[in-house]
């Protein structure tokens, strides 16, 4: 038995630590759009690349979008207003970025290992 208990040990915490949802994966944001007009957002991370979100009809929301963790600039644009936010993001987390019926936009992170 004793020579069974440091298998036993490795194979609990390997399992432990396989269960997590997400493994090192980068953030994502969608828009979910309530508002009364169409909604962008342009998403410039720290190493200079680009993700665009563009022209998320009201009461759609929009797929989730890959992008490198650190900071990141998100531009969003409702009826030709644009509102920008400088965050750093995590790895495994969404990003949910909602515009209301008032056109008010929130953000909303969400952990994928919870």
């Amino acid at each position: 038995m004793k020579k069974l208990f440091p298998y036993l040990l490795l194979f609990c915490i390997s399992s432990i630590y396989s269960c997590k949802k997400c493994k090192n994966e980068d953030p994502q944001a969608r828009i979910i759009n309530k508002g009364t007009e169409k909604a962008s957002v342009q998403i410039k991370t720290s190493g200079g690349n680009t993700v665009n979100i563009n022209n998320v009809d009201p009461g759609t929301a929009s797929v989730y979008s890959a992008f490198s963790q650190g900071q990141v600039t998100f531009t969003i644009t409702v009826d030709n207003i644009n509102v920008e936010k400088t965050i750093n993001l995590n790895q495994c987390y969404y990003y949910d970025i909602s515009i209301d019926a008032n056109n008010i936009i929130s953000y909303t992170s969400i952990n994928r290992n919870e």
